[in-house]
């Protein structure tokens, strides 16, 4: 019997310009299909993003493989146009896109 590959759980913060909530709220109502689809094949699962009042973005995914996930979306046509959509709602970016300046948290505690 072949066990399922181990999980990475994957915990990111960015920082979202507090001026433009509302519209990163209403762009991630409506996540083209296109885009979800590339992220289920790249192995993007369990993937949410919480924000906060002050622009805090917090994202939570699971994973079998990070680095592996992220290279996968960056080969993509879709990740490029959603990221250079959604790049100006961001705080301090520089020429990156908002999944290059995604640095996983270490964990430090987890109750399963």
């Amino acid at each position: 019997m072949t066990s399922a590959p181990t999980q990475q759980r994957i915990c990111f913060t960015l920082q979202v310009k507090p001026e433009r909530l509302d519209e990163y709220r209403r762009r991630h109502e409506d996540v083209w299909p296109q885009m979800q689809q590339a992220l289920h094949d790249a192995g993007w699962t369990n993937y949410s993003l919480f924000l906060r009042e002050d622009g805090l973005l917090v994202g939570y995914l699971e994973t079998p493989d990070w680095d592996a996930a992220r290279r996968q979306m960056a080969l993509t046509e879709v990740n490029a146009q959603w990221q250079a959509s959604v790049a100006d709602l961001f705080v301090d970016l520089g020429k990156r896109h908002a999944d290059d300046a995604m640095a996983p948290l270490p964990e430090v505690f987890h109750l399963s």
